[in-house]
């Protein structure tokens, strides 16, 4: 897999809040379809960033890594975006950390193909359903989320729904 499969705009090298119970690192993939008015990531809402890191680079750190990290988290953006997402979570799953993904829910069917490879999944809810269009710019972006919901909660995979109010 390279770099342009999955497009990286950052990372945290070792976090204690992103993945419960567990020190991990965060890759945070390029790219979201949203555009919420309050994303304190807004750098990585283009496609294609401007200071992208090596998947490459970043895998061979991971195996630097192995016995020091419990965990790697893919965040965003939002890394269902991109369709690279399976198999960079398969290959840090083969390198022996546990994997968790934050997500906005915003491809359904790629979550449902990434969860199978996933050990926790942070789900943003951005409000009521009825004010997703304001506040992500899309318009079919609450039943995008909704379906993303019912396959997280049908996945077995432990997860954490983060209900966001007052941003629409």
């Amino acid at each position: 897999m390279s770099a342009q499969v999955l497009r990286v705009g950052g990372m945290t090298p070792c976090s204690t809040v992103d993945f419960p119970d567990a020190l991990a690192a965060v890759i945070y993939c390029q790219g979201c379809p949203w555009r919420c008015h309050y994303c304190h990531n807004p750098e990585l809402l283009p496609a294609r960033g401007e200071n992208q890191l090596d998947w490459a680079d970043l895998l061979a750190w991971l195996r630097r890594r192995q016995g020091l990290l419990d965990a790697v988290v893919f965040s965003g953006g939002e890394p269902t975006m991109q369709p690279g997402i399976v198999g960079a979570v398969k290959a840090v799953r083969n390198l022996g950390f546990k994997v968790g993904l934050h997500t906005a829910g915003s491809y359904p069917q790629r979550l449902q193909e990434v969860l199978a490879w996933v050990d926790w999944v942070a789900m943003d809810i951005k409000g009521e359903w009825a004010d997703y269009p304001e506040v992500t710019g899309v318009a079919n972006s609450a039943e995008k989320a909704r379906e993303s919901v019912e396959a997280v909660k049908a996945s077995g995979v432990a997860y954490e729904l983060r209900v966001l109010e007052g941003v629409g």
